[in-house]
């Protein structure tokens, strides 16, 4: 009889699910701040009032959507550490 215990290995998909949802919420990120920048161009294009107010409310849309996003993918499942 032995002493020795053989730990189960990781399954490699929990691994790769991690990874990816880091990888979304990256890309989350990114697109937020793209969207912050694109909306203070088009405040500043000089384009008749109500084309440039509705412009930025719909870009104001977009990124509370990417906070709701961003919001639901740090809502999942706390993971392990690695």
């Amino acid at each position: 009889m032995s002493n020795v215990v053989p730990f189960r290995q990781r399954q490699p998909v929990a691994q790769l699910a991690r990874c990816e949802v880091v990888a979304v919420a990256g890309d989350l990120l990114t697109l937020l701040e793209q969207l912050e920048d694109v909306c203070a161009r088009a405040a500043a294009t000089g384009r008749p009032a109500l084309e440039v107010e509705r412009t930025v409310q719909h870009l104001l849309d977009a990124v509370s959507a990417v906070e709701r996003a961003l919001d639901c993918i740090g809502e999942g499942e706390q993971a392990e550490p690695a």
